[in-house]
Protein backbone atom coordinates (compact mmCIF):
# COMPACT_ATOMS: atom_id res chain seq x y z
CA UNK A 1 0.00 0.00 0.00
CA UNK A 2 0.75 3.31 -0.99
CA UNK A 3 0.97 6.96 1.13
CA UNK A 4 1.45 9.71 -0.86
CA UNK A 5 0.59 12.45 1.21
CA UNK A 6 -0.63 15.97 -0.60
CA UNK A 7 0.84 18.37 1.64
CA UNK A 8 3.47 17.98 4.71
CA UNK A 9 4.56 21.03 5.77
CA UNK A 10 3.43 22.35 2.27
CA UNK A 11 3.61 18.88 0.43
CA UNK A 12 1.52 17.60 -3.09
CA UNK A 13 -0.03 14.86 -4.03
CA UNK A 14 2.99 12.58 -3.94
CA UNK A 15 5.63 14.25 -2.06
CA UNK A 16 7.13 15.67 0.84
CA UNK A 17 9.60 18.57 0.13
CA UNK A 18 13.36 18.48 1.13
CA UNK A 19 14.45 20.51 4.27
CA UNK A 20 14.20 20.63 7.47
CA UNK A 21 10.38 19.89 8.24
CA UNK A 22 11.15 16.47 6.60
CA UNK A 23 14.46 15.61 8.58
CA UNK A 24 14.23 11.42 7.96
CA UNK A 25 12.94 11.43 4.64
CA UNK A 26 15.47 10.06 2.34
CA UNK A 27 14.92 8.01 -0.03
CA UNK A 28 15.14 4.56 1.13
CA UNK A 29 14.42 5.60 4.90
CA UNK A 30 11.71 3.47 6.86
CA UNK A 31 9.62 5.57 9.48
CA UNK A 32 7.80 4.62 11.97
CA UNK A 33 3.91 5.07 11.30
CA UNK A 34 0.94 4.80 13.28
CA UNK A 35 -2.93 6.33 13.49
CA UNK A 36 -3.77 8.34 15.98
CA UNK A 37 -7.72 9.02 15.15
CA UNK A 38 -10.52 10.37 13.06
CA UNK A 39 -11.01 14.06 12.65
CA UNK A 40 -14.50 15.78 12.23
CA UNK A 41 -14.02 16.17 8.58
CA UNK A 42 -14.13 12.37 8.75
CA UNK A 43 -9.80 12.75 7.43
CA UNK A 44 -7.62 9.78 9.24
CA UNK A 45 -4.81 11.61 11.07
CA UNK A 46 -1.27 9.54 10.90
CA UNK A 47 1.89 10.20 12.66
CA UNK A 48 5.05 9.10 10.69
CA UNK A 49 8.03 9.42 11.87
CA UNK A 50 8.02 12.88 12.89
CA UNK A 51 5.25 14.31 11.23
CA UNK A 52 1.58 14.30 11.78
CA UNK A 53 -0.74 13.98 8.62
CA UNK A 54 -4.12 13.68 7.87
CA UNK A 55 -5.22 11.15 5.28
CA UNK A 56 -8.50 10.32 3.87
CA UNK A 57 -9.74 7.07 4.87
CA UNK A 58 -8.11 3.88 3.24
CA UNK A 59 -10.08 1.13 1.89
CA UNK A 60 -8.19 -0.92 4.28
CA UNK A 61 -7.55 -1.12 7.82
CA UNK A 62 -4.39 0.30 8.95
CA UNK A 63 -2.67 -1.79 11.91
CA UNK A 64 -2.45 0.44 15.26
CA UNK A 65 1.88 0.53 14.73
CA UNK A 66 3.55 -0.10 11.10
CA UNK A 67 6.51 0.98 8.86
CA UNK A 68 6.41 2.77 5.81
CA UNK A 69 10.00 3.09 3.64
CA UNK A 70 9.95 6.55 1.30
CA UNK A 71 10.18 5.63 -2.05
CA UNK A 72 10.62 9.73 -4.08
CA UNK A 73 11.10 12.75 -2.82
CA UNK A 74 11.55 15.82 -4.21
CA UNK A 75 7.86 17.93 -4.91
CA UNK A 76 6.00 15.12 -4.21
CA UNK A 77 7.46 11.81 -2.04
CA UNK A 78 5.83 8.58 -1.91
CA UNK A 79 5.61 6.31 0.65
CA UNK A 80 5.07 2.85 0.75
CA UNK A 81 3.61 1.22 4.10
CA UNK A 82 5.46 -2.07 5.01
CA UNK A 83 3.76 -5.02 6.70
CA UNK A 84 -0.15 -3.85 6.33
CA UNK A 85 -2.42 -6.05 3.53
CA UNK A 86 -2.16 -4.91 0.32
CA UNK A 87 -4.13 -5.29 -3.23
CA UNK A 88 -1.33 -4.68 -5.07
CA UNK A 89 1.83 -6.86 -5.23
CA UNK A 90 5.34 -5.72 -4.86
CA UNK A 91 5.82 -6.21 -8.83
CA UNK A 92 2.94 -4.35 -9.40
CA UNK A 93 3.65 -1.15 -7.07
CA UNK A 94 7.28 -1.35 -8.68
CA UNK A 95 6.02 -1.29 -12.20
CA UNK A 96 3.78 2.10 -11.00
CA UNK A 97 6.54 3.67 -8.96
CA UNK A 98 8.79 3.32 -12.44
CA UNK A 99 6.15 4.45 -14.92
CA UNK A 100 4.65 7.06 -12.97
CA UNK A 101 7.13 9.81 -12.93
CA UNK A 102 6.97 9.38 -16.84
CA UNK A 103 3.21 9.31 -17.80
CA UNK A 104 2.40 11.83 -19.86
CA UNK A 105 -0.99 12.50 -21.93
CA UNK A 106 -1.65 12.00 -25.78
CA UNK A 107 -1.61 15.85 -26.61
CA UNK A 108 1.96 16.30 -26.81
CA UNK A 109 2.48 13.14 -28.89
CA UNK A 110 -0.95 14.45 -31.22
CA UNK A 111 1.02 17.63 -31.50
CA UNK A 112 4.17 16.50 -32.55
CA UNK A 113 2.73 13.89 -35.17
CA UNK A 114 0.89 16.63 -36.84
CA UNK A 115 3.70 18.72 -37.33
CA UNK A 116 5.13 15.46 -38.85
CA UNK A 117 2.49 14.92 -40.91
CA UNK A 118 3.24 17.98 -43.32
CA UNK A 119 4.65 17.06 -46.37
CA UNK A 120 7.81 19.15 -46.80
CA UNK A 121 8.82 17.73 -43.17
CA UNK A 122 7.28 13.97 -43.53
CA UNK A 123 9.62 13.52 -46.47
CA UNK A 124 12.77 13.95 -44.59
CA UNK A 125 12.05 11.32 -42.73
CA UNK A 126 13.37 8.03 -43.64
CA UNK A 127 10.97 5.28 -45.05
CA UNK A 128 10.78 3.05 -42.23
CA UNK A 129 9.99 5.88 -39.69
CA UNK A 130 7.17 7.24 -42.32
CA UNK A 131 5.69 3.44 -42.28
CA UNK A 132 5.89 3.21 -38.42
CA UNK A 133 4.23 7.33 -37.78
CA UNK A 134 1.38 6.32 -40.88
CA UNK A 135 0.34 2.68 -38.43
CA UNK A 136 0.13 4.90 -35.16
CA UNK A 137 -1.97 7.47 -37.00
CA UNK A 138 -4.15 4.56 -38.96
CA UNK A 139 -4.61 2.91 -35.45
CA UNK A 140 -6.20 6.10 -34.54
CA UNK A 141 -10.51 6.44 -34.57
CA UNK A 142 -12.18 9.01 -36.83
CA UNK A 143 -15.36 10.71 -35.39
CA UNK A 144 -17.44 8.87 -37.60
CA UNK A 145 -16.37 5.59 -36.25
CA UNK A 146 -17.26 6.37 -32.56
CA UNK A 147 -20.34 7.63 -33.55
CA UNK A 148 -21.95 3.83 -33.47
CA UNK A 149 -21.59 1.29 -30.47
CA UNK A 150 -19.70 -1.38 -32.78
CA UNK A 151 -17.39 1.41 -34.04
CA UNK A 152 -16.39 1.93 -30.76
CA UNK A 153 -16.48 -0.75 -28.86
CA UNK A 154 -13.93 -1.62 -31.63
CA UNK A 155 -11.96 1.62 -30.20
CA UNK A 156 -11.83 0.86 -27.15
CA UNK A 157 -10.27 -2.90 -28.23
CA UNK A 158 -7.89 -1.34 -30.02
CA UNK A 159 -7.24 1.45 -27.44
CA UNK A 160 -3.73 -0.73 -26.02
CA UNK A 161 -5.08 -1.21 -22.71
CA UNK A 162 -5.92 -5.20 -23.77
CA UNK A 163 -2.74 -5.73 -26.01
CA UNK A 164 -1.09 -7.91 -24.02
CA UNK A 165 -4.58 -9.93 -23.60
CA UNK A 166 -5.49 -10.15 -27.25
CA UNK A 167 -2.17 -11.42 -27.86
CA UNK A 168 -2.60 -14.34 -25.49
CA UNK A 169 -5.49 -15.44 -27.15
CA UNK A 170 -4.55 -14.94 -30.88
CA UNK A 171 -3.68 -18.03 -32.63
CA UNK A 172 -0.10 -18.85 -33.19
CA UNK A 173 -0.13 -18.12 -36.82
CA UNK A 174 -1.65 -14.78 -35.87
CA UNK A 175 0.90 -12.02 -37.09
CA UNK A 176 -1.55 -8.60 -37.55
CA UNK A 177 -3.06 -8.64 -33.95
CA UNK A 178 -1.14 -5.91 -32.77
CA UNK A 179 -1.28 -3.86 -35.97
CA UNK A 180 -4.29 -1.63 -35.99
CA UNK A 181 -3.84 -1.24 -31.96
CA UNK A 182 -2.36 2.28 -30.43
CA UNK A 183 0.07 0.32 -27.95
CA UNK A 184 1.37 -1.34 -30.55
CA UNK A 185 1.83 1.08 -32.77
CA UNK A 186 4.14 3.23 -30.13
CA UNK A 187 6.22 0.33 -29.26
CA UNK A 188 6.96 -0.23 -32.60
CA UNK A 189 7.97 3.45 -33.03
CA UNK A 190 9.85 3.35 -29.75
CA UNK A 191 11.85 0.50 -30.91
CA UNK A 192 12.95 2.69 -34.02
CA UNK A 193 13.14 5.73 -32.68
CA UNK A 194 15.79 4.45 -29.12
CA UNK A 195 18.64 6.33 -29.05
CA UNK A 196 17.17 9.87 -29.45
CA UNK A 197 18.43 12.62 -27.24
CA UNK A 198 16.59 13.14 -24.30
CA UNK A 199 14.80 16.99 -24.27
CA UNK A 200 16.04 18.37 -20.55
CA UNK A 201 13.40 18.11 -18.22
CA UNK A 202 12.59 20.45 -15.04
CA UNK A 203 13.26 18.48 -11.99
CA UNK A 204 10.26 20.67 -10.30
CA UNK A 205 7.90 19.31 -12.36
CA UNK A 206 5.12 17.32 -10.62
CA UNK A 207 3.92 13.44 -10.78
CA UNK A 208 0.44 13.10 -12.02
CA UNK A 209 -1.64 10.54 -10.20
CA UNK A 210 -2.87 7.50 -11.93
CA UNK A 211 -6.16 8.21 -14.35
CA UNK A 212 -8.56 6.41 -11.60
CA UNK A 213 -7.42 8.69 -8.60
CA UNK A 214 -8.52 11.78 -10.73
CA UNK A 215 -11.51 11.07 -12.96
CA UNK A 216 -11.92 12.08 -16.43
CA UNK A 217 -10.70 15.25 -17.23
CA UNK A 218 -10.77 17.14 -20.22
CA UNK A 219 -7.40 17.53 -22.63
CA UNK A 220 -7.30 19.72 -24.95
CA UNK A 221 -5.23 20.49 -27.73
CA UNK A 222 -1.72 21.41 -27.11
CA UNK A 223 0.50 23.90 -29.22
CA UNK A 224 4.20 23.17 -29.97
CA UNK A 225 7.51 24.77 -28.71
CA UNK A 226 8.29 27.97 -30.49
CA UNK A 227 11.77 26.87 -31.23
CA UNK A 228 9.96 23.64 -33.65
CA UNK A 229 6.97 25.65 -34.69
CA UNK A 230 9.18 27.44 -36.39
CA UNK A 231 11.56 24.29 -37.43
CA UNK A 232 11.74 22.84 -41.33
CA UNK A 233 14.22 19.89 -40.40
CA UNK A 234 12.69 16.83 -39.08
CA UNK A 235 16.00 15.95 -37.74
CA UNK A 236 14.62 18.48 -34.94
CA UNK A 237 11.14 16.86 -33.82
CA UNK A 238 12.61 13.52 -33.47
CA UNK A 239 14.09 13.77 -29.78
CA UNK A 240 10.14 14.87 -28.54
CA UNK A 241 8.68 12.58 -30.47
CA UNK A 242 10.52 9.81 -28.90
CA UNK A 243 10.22 11.79 -24.96
CA UNK A 244 6.41 12.14 -26.25
CA UNK A 245 5.46 8.52 -27.23
CA UNK A 246 7.44 7.33 -23.94
CA UNK A 247 5.41 9.24 -21.82
CA UNK A 248 2.09 7.95 -23.48
CA UNK A 249 3.13 4.64 -23.41
CA UNK A 250 3.76 4.91 -19.56
CA UNK A 251 0.41 6.94 -19.12
CA UNK A 252 -1.36 3.61 -20.92
CA UNK A 253 1.00 1.22 -18.88
CA UNK A 254 -0.35 2.93 -15.24
CA UNK A 255 -4.32 2.84 -16.75
CA UNK A 256 -3.31 -1.10 -17.57
CA UNK A 257 -1.87 -1.91 -13.55
CA UNK A 258 -4.36 -0.27 -12.35
CA UNK A 259 -7.07 -1.51 -14.51
CA UNK A 260 -9.63 -4.26 -12.88
CA UNK A 261 -12.52 -6.42 -13.89
CA UNK A 262 -15.06 -3.84 -11.78
CA UNK A 263 -13.31 -0.57 -13.32
CA UNK A 264 -10.97 0.48 -15.73
CA UNK A 265 -10.42 3.79 -17.99
CA UNK A 266 -8.82 4.32 -21.38
CA UNK A 267 -8.16 7.47 -23.94
CA UNK A 268 -8.89 6.94 -27.46
CA UNK A 269 -6.86 9.47 -29.85
CA UNK A 270 -9.40 10.52 -32.32
CA UNK A 271 -8.23 11.85 -35.45
CA UNK A 272 -9.95 14.20 -37.73
CA UNK A 273 -9.85 16.32 -40.91
CA UNK A 274 -8.46 19.33 -38.76
CA UNK A 275 -6.73 17.71 -36.10
CA UNK A 276 -6.47 15.06 -33.45
CA UNK A 277 -8.47 15.24 -29.75
CA UNK A 278 -8.51 12.76 -26.84
CA UNK A 279 -11.73 11.10 -25.72
CA UNK A 280 -11.13 9.92 -22.66
CA UNK A 281 -13.69 7.45 -20.69
CA UNK A 282 -14.47 5.26 -17.81
CA UNK A 283 -16.37 2.39 -17.41
CA UNK A 284 -17.21 0.90 -13.34
CA UNK A 285 -19.16 -1.46 -12.55
CA UNK A 286 -21.38 -0.62 -9.27
CA UNK A 287 -20.78 -4.08 -7.26
CA UNK A 288 -24.00 -3.78 -5.21
CA UNK A 289 -26.10 -3.60 -7.87
CA UNK A 290 -26.05 -6.44 -10.53
CA UNK A 291 -27.22 -4.27 -13.52
CA UNK A 292 -25.50 -1.34 -12.63
CA UNK A 293 -22.86 0.55 -14.45
CA UNK A 294 -21.44 4.04 -14.60
CA UNK A 295 -19.48 5.29 -17.92
CA UNK A 296 -17.68 8.80 -17.68
CA UNK A 297 -16.24 10.60 -20.41
CA UNK A 298 -14.47 13.67 -21.01
CA UNK A 299 -13.73 15.69 -24.37
CA UNK A 300 -12.32 18.84 -25.39
CA UNK A 301 -13.37 19.83 -29.13
CA UNK A 302 -12.43 23.25 -30.78
CA UNK A 303 -15.71 24.14 -31.43
CA UNK A 304 -17.06 23.27 -28.28
CA UNK A 305 -14.53 23.43 -25.73
CA UNK A 306 -14.08 21.01 -22.53
CA UNK A 307 -16.63 18.24 -22.05
CA UNK A 308 -17.22 16.17 -19.64
CA UNK A 309 -20.57 13.42 -19.20
CA UNK A 310 -21.59 10.77 -16.57
CA UNK A 311 -24.30 8.14 -17.66
CA UNK A 312 -25.55 5.74 -14.85
CA UNK A 313 -27.44 3.05 -16.13
CA UNK A 314 -29.92 0.81 -13.65
CA UNK A 315 -31.36 -1.94 -15.00
CA UNK A 316 -33.15 0.04 -17.75
CA UNK A 317 -33.61 3.34 -16.10
CA UNK A 318 -30.73 5.51 -17.21
CA UNK A 319 -29.84 9.08 -16.02
CA UNK A 320 -27.53 11.46 -18.22
CA UNK A 321 -25.57 14.30 -16.43
CA UNK A 322 -23.20 16.47 -19.04
CA UNK A 323 -21.15 19.79 -18.48
CA UNK A 324 -19.65 22.37 -20.49
CA UNK A 325 -17.14 24.91 -19.82
CA UNK A 326 -18.95 27.36 -23.05
CA UNK A 327 -22.67 29.16 -22.19
CA UNK A 328 -23.30 28.57 -26.09
CA UNK A 329 -22.33 25.02 -26.05
CA UNK A 330 -24.45 24.42 -23.14
CA UNK A 331 -27.20 25.97 -25.22
CA UNK A 332 -26.24 23.48 -28.50
CA UNK A 333 -26.32 20.58 -26.06
CA UNK A 334 -29.62 21.48 -24.94
CA UNK A 335 -30.99 22.21 -28.36
CA UNK A 336 -30.03 18.27 -29.26
CA UNK A 337 -31.93 16.84 -26.22
CA UNK A 338 -35.49 15.88 -27.41
CA UNK A 339 -34.02 14.29 -30.53
CA UNK A 340 -31.71 12.49 -27.69
CA UNK A 341 -34.98 11.59 -25.35
CA UNK A 342 -36.66 10.14 -28.59
CA UNK A 343 -33.35 7.90 -29.42
CA UNK A 344 -33.71 6.58 -25.86
CA UNK A 345 -37.40 5.82 -25.87
CA UNK A 346 -36.69 3.62 -29.21
CA UNK A 347 -34.14 1.39 -27.21
CA UNK A 348 -36.65 0.78 -24.65
CA UNK A 349 -34.09 2.63 -21.53
CA UNK A 350 -36.32 4.99 -19.35
CA UNK A 351 -34.85 8.32 -18.91
CA UNK A 352 -34.81 9.47 -15.28
CA UNK A 353 -32.09 12.58 -15.24
CA UNK A 354 -30.93 14.72 -18.50
CA UNK A 355 -29.08 17.55 -17.62
CA UNK A 356 -26.66 19.56 -19.17
CA UNK A 357 -24.64 22.48 -16.81
CA UNK A 358 -22.19 25.39 -17.44
CA UNK A 359 -19.28 24.87 -15.64
CA UNK A 360 -17.01 21.71 -15.17
CA UNK A 361 -17.51 19.13 -12.32
CA UNK A 362 -14.35 19.08 -9.78
CA UNK A 363 -12.17 16.62 -11.03
CA UNK A 364 -12.41 12.55 -9.10
CA UNK A 365 -11.26 12.09 -6.15
CA UNK A 366 -11.68 8.58 -5.84
CA UNK A 367 -9.50 6.97 -3.23
CA UNK A 368 -8.56 3.27 -2.76
CA UNK A 369 -6.40 1.26 -0.14
CA UNK A 370 -3.76 1.90 -2.64
CA UNK A 371 -3.12 5.86 -2.54
CA UNK A 372 -3.93 7.88 0.51
CA UNK A 373 -4.02 12.05 0.29
CA UNK A 374 -2.89 13.78 3.34
CA UNK A 375 -2.33 17.13 4.91
CA UNK A 376 -0.61 18.24 8.01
Amino acid sequence: MIIQPTSVAALTWLGAAAGASSEGWRIGSVLSARPLGITEQGLMVLQVGALTVEAEAPGTRLPSQFQVRVLSLGAQPQLEILGADSRLDSHLNQALRERLPQQNGYAPLLATIGALSQWSLVKQLPPYLRSALALLEHSMSTPQELATGEGLRQAVNRSGLFLESQLAQAPANEATTAHDDMKGAMLRLVSILKGQPLPGESADDEVDPPLLYRGVVPQGRLPLPQELASSGEATDFLPRLYTDVQGALARLEVAQLQANPHHWMVEIPVQNADGADVLQLSLKHEQEAEQGWTMGFSLDLPPLGPLVGELHLRGLRLSVRLWAQHRDTVDRLENQFEDLRARLDATGLFLDQLSCQFGLPQAGNSVSAVFLKATV
